[in-house]
């Protein structure tokens, strides 16, 4: 292959000419196809090969220079920067005898296989459906990118860059800390220590490192039934006896049944996946419970910033006086959900512990991404996102209630605190796993309800719609489509 046919730029592409030139020959010289004897192409030969302004190939040549990837010989043009390849392993070289045999079986060696689990499975491609009722992505239109950007732009400075390019060891962002500490969770009713608060790679990984230390053989973890799929998963990692606990209206039923358990997970503000949501009475039974037989109640504290009530019910920890409460949260219904940014709230000597675990996993979340967020608190721009998205959501909700009484009434109740989902009971012929498939045929994107059930025998007629990342206009037609399909899905007479 000559040097000319290594460089092809694509027009769909989001980087810009100059950058795609300057990757692909990045990309050739460490794959060493362009020999260090031969020139690279001209200037002027490879923008009329590129189709491309001369000067494009210029700047990309002289950025390549800077960065030592690129010699300049006079009247000879430009070759490849001998230095740059040193300390790369040959391979093409032979050391000794070829060993061909002799591999693991790795199905034996693995002695857990998390893989196996059932998961909620969503398509990369979503954004390609005509009808994304996803739960849990963020229609891209009302990010603010400016704000971002901006704060993005300031974590970069000089002085930012050198608090956190440095290890923090444990250790985290302060200013990120004081936002959450002064900003966030009072508007819980959560009023802690700094040294109470520790931020996390997004719920999960709070979930799991709890799971480590507070799971162990002879445990029981009590979970709602239905409820979320990654906690239950998490659990399973554990020696743990996880015991399912129903929910009602009212969210968690208060009950003998939750005397077995030594820790409970619990969505009160937004029940995971029902979106009910549990009153202030239930609460304080909840908590009296937890004292009575000695509970520690995992809160996680989800979607709480999605909240159309003025008067919104305080979190579970704000009542909490016997550190019973280990709060959860996160910025990814708000923020980004590829941010993976959050935060967790507990007693010192837990936190103390839950910090030295997250030393040996990851150390810290990146400290860059850390201090961008904390930027993007500590100037306002997350409460205004918040405040825009609560006006967007509040509308999509409504639209989507109009629209199942409609088309499929009787099938679903409205969000009582707000969020961005919708949990729907179909007719009881309804099979959502093969609606599901069919809804992917028509455009349609939706959430078979059935894996967040605990028993292996669990209800097929529930799905989920999420409308936080499908267009208002989109919506009456889309729902329009499903009804229709699962209309047709409809026994027939003397079948």
């Amino acid at each position: 292959m000559s040097i000319d046919q290594l460089f092809h730029l694509n027009p769909k592409s989001e980087l810009s000419l100059q950058k795609q030139i300057r990757e692909q020959v990045v990309n050739a010289i460490n794959r060493k196809q362009i020999p260090l004897d031969q020139p690279l192409p001209s200037s002027r030969n490879l923008s009329k090969q590129l189709h491309v302004a001369r000067n494009t190939v210029i700047l990309a040549y002289d950025h390549l220079l800077n960065d030592g990837y690129l010699v300049a010989r006079e009247r000879s043009g430009y070759f490849v920067n001998p230095d740059v390849l040193q300390g790369q392993v040959d391979v093409n070289a032979t050391y000794g005898p070829e060993i061909t045999e002799g591999r693991p079986d790795w199905s034996k060696r693995l002695i857990n296989k998390p893989s196996e689990q059932k998961n909620i499975n969503k398509p990369l491609d979503w954004k390609k459906y005509d009808y994304p009722f996803i739960y849990g992505q963020l229609d891209s239109n009302l990010f603010p990118i400016n704000n971002w950007r901006e704060c993005c732009r300031d974590a970069f400075s000089v002085s930012s860059i050198k608090e956190w390019t440095s290890d923090h060891f444990d250790h985290d962002d302060p200013i990120l800390i004081e936002q959450i500490h002064k900003r966030l969770l009072p508007r819980r009713g959560v009023w802690v220590d700094p040294e109470q608060i520790l931020i996390t790679v997004g719920s999960q990984h709070a979930l799991y490192m709890l799971a480590r230390l507070l799971l162990g053989n002879g445990s029981v973890m009590g979970l709602e039934d239905p409820g979320y799929v990654d906690a239950r998963n998490i659990a399973t990692q554990t020696p743990a006896t996880l015991k399912p606990l129903s929910v009602d209206d009212d969210g968690l039923e208060i009950s003998s049944k939750l005397d077995e358990c030594d820790c409970i997970y619990v969505t009160p503000s937004h029940q995971s996946p029902t979106t009910v949501t549990m009153p202030l009475e239930r609460r304080y039974e909840l908590l009296q419970k937890a004292v009575d037989e000695d509970i520690i109640l995992i809160e996680d504290d989800y979607e709480s910033e999605i909240n159309y009530d003025h008067n919104p019910l305080p979190a579970l920890k704000s009542l909490d006086k016997n550190d019973r409460v280990i709060y959860l949260s996160s910025l990814s219904k708000t923020l980004s959900p590829g941010l993976r940014m959050g935060y967790m709230v507990g007693p010192v000597g837990l936190i103390r512990e839950l910090r030295a675990l997250r030393r040996l996993m990851l150390r810290h979340p990146a400290a860059n991404n850390q201090r961008s967020v904390a930027l993007f608190l500590a100037r306002g721009y997350h409460d205004t996102l918040v405040r825009n998205l609560v006006h967007v959501y509040r509308e999509r909700c409504r639209l989507v209630k109009e629209v199942l009484d409609k088309y499929l009434p009787d099938s679903a109740q409205p969000p009582t605190y707000g969020g961005s989902s919708y949990w729907v009971k179909g007719p009881e012929y309804l099979d959502a796993r093969l609606l599901k498939d069919l809804a992917a045929d028509a455009g349609i994107l939706i959430e078979p309800g059935d894996i967040h059930f605990l028993s292996d025998n669990p209800p097929l007629n529930f799905f989920r719609l999420g409308f936080s990342a499908i267009a208002d206009s989109k919506i009456e037609e889309g729902i329009r489509k499903l009804a229709d399909i699962i209309h047709g899905m409809a026994p027939q007479e003397g079948s």
